[in-house]
């Protein structure tokens, strides 16, 4: 029965990834006892990954869909569809440097230390991400040109330039300052972590978000890219449900083109009779950001607010129509 092979991630995603698999309508069980949760539905066989193995994996057709990172897609470089950002796990790649250090920017931090005739350690998991965050760096660009920074892990060494050394880091980065690093590259939400062990932020790299991706061939499936839709429209659902509003009001028919003229977030509402002929209920939707500035012109023109926080709200005429939609 299986159509498609759906990898979420292991780890930091792990508990905000099942919760969105919940409001999608999905039931997990054994989740954090086992690497093959079940899910209600026959279709989907899931497996769970480290998100920074995911790309990779679903590039190769080892796995059909899955939720990553968007850190780990831009670090593996893997050759993956992006069908949508789930707008959650939220965090930044940032770089650090110790607090005393009288640097802060990346150019600073490389003048000064070359001024002490040092080399440049960085530790980081994001070997490629950092490789190029340090080329692209002007005052690099101006000493060394082209050269790439040399890359060290337990198993290898690559690039030309051993005056700037990237390190892999198999975790606690923070903690590499300033004995092992001069600079580390790591996923922060607040920061508090960082300056708690002494380092403060010398640039932003990026911003990564939960994301659903798809191999490309498995997308190229008639049968697995219509189940492939079927997932997508119910995350989609999801995403546009956490920033809406459900309402329902009660308004005086006299009242009633006052009210919408007045909220112009209330486009296409549903508009129904009540009991008492004199009186419509409003049925629509309205994004949760504005509610508190169309509360004022509520309370003025209607009675009999009720409030509903929607699961999903799918808008299937934005999705992919048919077995023979482009992939």
């Amino acid at each position: 029965m299986e159509i498609i092979k759906f990898a979420i991630p292991k780890g930091s995603l792990e508990e905000t990834t099942f919760q969105f698999l919940a409001e999608a309508g999905y039931t997990i069980s054994s989740g954090k006892r086992s690497y093959r949760p079940k899910i209600n539905d026959s279709e989907i066989v899931l497996k769970m990954l480290r998100p920074q193995e995911i790309p990779v994996y679903v590039s190769e057709g080892v796995e059909d869909i899955a939720i990553t990172g968007e850190d780990w897609i831009r670090e593996t470089k893997a050759n993956v569809k992006v069908l949508t950002s789930l707008e959650y796990g939220r965090v930044k790649l940032v770089a650090g440097a110790p607090k005393d250090l009288p640097a802060d920017s990346l150019s600073e931090v490389l003048e000064y230390l070359w001024s002490k005739n040092r080399n440049i350690r960085i530790s980081t998991e994001y070997l490629k991400i950092c490789s190029e965050w340090v080329k692209s760096n002007p005052v690099y660009k101006k000493k060394y040109g082209d050269k790439d920074p040399m890359i060290i892990t337990p198993w290898w060494k690559i690039g030309d330039n051993p005056k700037v050394s990237i390190f892999l880091s198999f975790g606690a980065t923070e903690a590499k300052t300033p004995e092992v690093a001069d600079i580390i590259m790591d996923v922060t939400e607040t920061g508090s972590t960082l300056s708690a062990n002494n380092i403060k932020i010398i640039e932003t790299v990026m911003e990564s978000y939960a994301v659903l991706i798809a191999n490309k061939d498995a997308l190229a499936d008639p049968k697995k890219r219509e189940k492939i839709y079927d997932v997508l429209a119910l995350f989609k659902g999801v995403v546009s449900g956490r920033k809406k509003l459900h309402i329902f009001v009660n308004v005086r028919k006299e009242n009633l083109q006052k009210l919408l003229s007045a909220l112009p977030a209330l486009k296409k509402p549903t508009v129904s009779p009540l009991s008492d002929e004199n009186w419509l209920s409003i049925n629509t939707v309205v994004d949760k950001q504005k509610f508190l500035k169309l509360l004022p012109s509520l309370r003025k023109f209607a009675q009999g607010l009720v409030i509903h926080e929607p699961r999903q709200i799918l808008s299937l005429d934005e999705l992919p129509k048919g077995v023979d939609s482009e992939a």
